[in-house]
């Protein structure tokens, strides 16, 4: 009734204010109410504009209105399972707070609009985030389906693996101790096994044994590589394939994540409820993770798209290397092309331990690997890794300029920007620690590249949203995972929508080297991928 007499007023043309507006869309939903005219999240533009701060009203309230806003227990009481509902409380009791919610978003509007104008990201605003909080609204509605069953016998096969390695483990070390201990894993190995010369320690003096180190010590004792899959075991087990059921709606017998678009200061989205983009797809235990999601029904089979090297595609356009943008014009395999000229052997000459080598360098750049860092990923030694990123820069020389340039532009301006305008700023660019002026160098250079790469894939669904409704398509988009989006697709309108999306997805900006979408289909995600 109260919903009803808004109706009108949700569906008009008019501009919509709000903060963390995707929940009040994805409320409206549920009642049949679909949200026309442009939105301004409040939340969205704070993040926008001040990446590394925290953007829930409260604190926004307080840093830029000085003010203290009505705490939502003074009405519900405390969190905890009696606390009250929405619902329960009377539209009256409720009338203050709810008309402080829209006087405070609007206060908000009226200072971060020209602030997004003044910061040079207010295109990002209108043109990109904007536009997609009711594309993700209605993938959150929509859901995901997941075979309850099937993650139920993993979680059996997963428990009975994990005791097996326990078992082999502790016959390694040679004693008993409990191996989900960090101290008395510690102990085995630096005391017992004595596996490293300087062990590190942490703060409280006990030793080290984070997932890095153990990494640094995987060759030097075979129980080292067997602490490294029970740990990914059991996090694998309590994380997703016990947890999964746990998330299954009720009423819908789907999974609904939550997609954040204010926590990844690099632009990309991120998803609680489960967190879909930590799902292990290195190791075949996780990749079973992925075959337990499944299409709706017998009438509908799941469809994977993701951008084939998209990060390499963005640099090779942002540095305007002539040597990588022609092997991608060319359609060559980037990896082959650069093992060849960094190893120095014909293309067809490479073997496949020079391709994965050159891989790691290809993708290791931007993100900072040294030489020490590249052997420890590969079987390369470090001298070996030294020339290969030598080799490297010697072949791709505007890759080199552009690291340098970005990090110049960053002590110059404070930040760095992706393609479409959205800033990173980096306050530690001149840090007298070394540690620390190294980790925003790397983000000088590697920030604008994952950011572009978000903003890549976002105009995509924003435009792949609009053709699906617009042919009235009864196929949905259902999630996005790094560069990869997820469909449940009816068979009858299968083809349709391949062609629809490669088609959306690569020409979503235009750059001086193409994206490539890829498509795949099965009877779950993982075969879909």
């Amino acid at each position: 009734e109260w919903l009803m007499a808004f109706k009108t007023f949700w569906e008009s043309a008019g501009e919509k204010i709000g903060q963390n507006i995707k929940y009040d869309l994805s409320v409206l939903m549920n009642y049949g109410v679909e949200v026309k005219g442009p939105l301004f999240d409040t939340m969205i533009a704070h993040y926008l504009i001040q990446p590394d701060m925290r953007h829930n009203m409260d604190i926004l309230a307080e840093t830029y209105l000085n003010y203290e806003t009505i705490s939502i227990e003074s009405i519900l009481g405390k969190k905890g399972k009696n606390q009250k509902n929405m619902r329960d409380i009377e539209p009256a009791a409720v009338l203050d707070y709810a008309a402080e919610d829209a006087d405070i978003t609007f206060q908000l509007k009226q200072l971060f609009e020209p602030k997004l104008a003044e910061t040079g990201v207010d295109k990002v605003f209108h043109n990109i985030e904007m536009p997609l909080v009711p594309v993700l609204a209605r993938m959150e509605r929509e859901g995901i389906k997941v075979d309850v069953d099937a993650l139920n016998t993993y979680s059996g096969e997963l428990g009975e693996i994990i005791v097996r390695l326990e078992r082999e483990i502790i016959e390694m070390a040679g004693r008993p101790f409990n191996v989900g201990s960090p101290r008395q894993l510690g102990e085995v190995l630096f005391d017992d096994l004595k596996l490293s010369d300087k062990p590190k320690k942490t703060k409280t003096g006990q030793y080290a044994t984070s997932e890095a180190i153990l990494e640094g010590l995987r060759k030097s004792h075979p129980i080292i590589e067997h602490i490294l899959n029970f740990r990914e075991l059991k996090k694998l087990k309590s994380t997703y394939v016990d947890a999964l059921p746990e998330l299954v709606h009720v009423k819908t017998g789907r999974i609904h994540t939550s997609f954040n678009q204010t926590v990844a200061a690099t632009g990309r989205l991120s998803s609680t409820n489960p967190n879909l983009q930590n799902i292990p797809i290195r190791t075949e235990n996780g990749r079973k993770v992925r075959a337990m999601f499944v299409p709706a029904n017998d009438e509908h089979i799941l469809m994977a798209a993701d951008y084939s090297q998209i990060e390499l595609r963005v640099i090779a356009a942002l540095a305007g290397d002539e040597a990588m943008i022609s092997a991608f014009k060319n359609g060559e395999d980037i990896h082959r092309a650069t093992a060849a000229k960094v190893f120095e052997v014909a293309p067809e000459e490479v073997t496949r331990e020079q391709r994965s080598n050159a891989k790691t360098v290809n993708f290791g750049i931007v993100y900072g690997v040294s030489a020490f860092g590249l052997s420890q990923q590969t079987d390369m030694s470090r001298k070996e890794a030294k020339a290969a990123i030598d080799g490297y820069f010697r072949t791709y020389p505007g890759i080199k300029e552009y690291m340098d340039k970005q990090v110049a532009v960053a002590r110059e301006k404070g930040y760095v920007e992706t393609i479409t305008g959205r800033r990173r700023y980096l306050k530690d660019i001149d840090s007298r620690n070394a540690v620390v002026r190294g980790h925003s160098e790397r983000n000088a250079v590697n920030a604008p590249i994952q950011g572009s790469a978000a903003d890549i894939i976002k105009l995509a669904m924003i435009e792949l949203d609009r053709a699906m409704r617009d042919a009235n398509m009864k196929s949905k988009m259902l999630l996005q995972v790094h560069d990869e989006l997820v469909f449940d697709a009816r068979i009858e309108e299968l083809e349709a929508l391949k062609s629809l999306v490669i088609e959306k997805m690569e020409a979503a900006v235009s750059l001086a080297v193409p994206m490539v979408a890829e498509v795949g289909t099965g009877a779950n995600w993982l075969e879909a991928h």
